[in-house]
C-alpha cells in the first residue's frame, strides 16, 4: 500500500536540491527522498538521515521504492534522460509531481503537465501551456497564450513570447527571449 504523499525524487544533484526545496515550501507531502546514481560514492551522512539529503539508493532501485512512494520527480537537466526516467515513473505507477514554488504566480487559466517545476519568483501567464516535465526556472515568464514543449528547460530571467511555441527538449538560456 502506498504512503499518501510521499515524493521521491530521482537526481540528487543541484536540481534535485531545489526540486527538494520547493516541494518542502509547499508544505504537501509528508515524506521527500532522493534516488540517485552516485548513492554508492556518497559520504554516509549524504544517505538516508541526513537533514540535508535523504539519499535511500540509486535510481535502478526504483521499483522496490513504489510501495513506499506514490509521486515521484525527475531532477535531471537533460531532456532524453529526463523523459526516459519519466516513463519509468510512470511504469512504476507513480503519479508524476507538480511543483509550483509559493512565490511563483500562475495563471488560474495556465495549464501545467504533470512532472513540471515552477521555481521562485517565475510567472506562466493567462492560458499558457507548460507540457509534460518542463522546468521554468527562478525569475522565468511565460506570456499569455504561450506553449512550453515538454522536457523543456526555461532558464532564469528568460522570456517565452506571447503564442510562442516551444519545441520539445529545448533549453531556452537565462535572459534570453524566445518568439513566436
Amino acid at each position: 500500500m502506498h504512503s499518501p504523499n510521499n515524493l521521491l525524487i530521482l537526481g540528487a544533484g543541484q536540481y534535485g536540491i531545489m526540486a527538494a526545496e520547493i516541494a518542502e515550501a509547499m508544505g504537501v507531502f509528508n515524506r521527500i527522498a532522493f534516488l540517485d546514481d552516485s548513492f554508492a560514492t556518497r559520504h554516509p551522512e549524504q544517505r538516508e538521515g541526513s537533514s540535508k539529503v535523504s539519499l535511500i539508493g540509486t535510481i535502478t532501485d526504483l521499483p522496490k521504492f513504489a510501495k513506499q512512494f506514490n509521486i515521484g520527480f525527475v531532477a535531471i537537466g537533460n531532456p532524453a534522460l529526463r523523459r526516459k526516467l519519466t516513463e519509468q515513473l510512470k511504469q512504476n505507477n507513480f503519479a508524476l509531481a507538480t511543483l509550483v514554488h509559493p512565490t511563483a504566480y500562475v495563471s488560474q487559466s495556465a495549464q501545467l503537465e504533470p512532472g513540471c517545476c515552477v521555481e521562485p519568483n517565475a510567472t506562466v501567464q493567462t492560458a499558457a501551456v507548460v507540457k509534460q516535465a518542463s522546468f521554468i526556472a527562478s525569475g522565468a515568464v511565460i506570456r499569455h497564450n504561450a506553449t512550453v514543449g515538454e522536457f523543456c528547460h526555461i532558464d532564469c530571467n528568460a522570456v517565452v513570447d506571447t503564442l510562442a511555441v516551444v519545441p520539445a527538449g529545448t533549453h531556452i538560456l537565462a535572459q534570453e527571449t524566445y518568439r513566436a
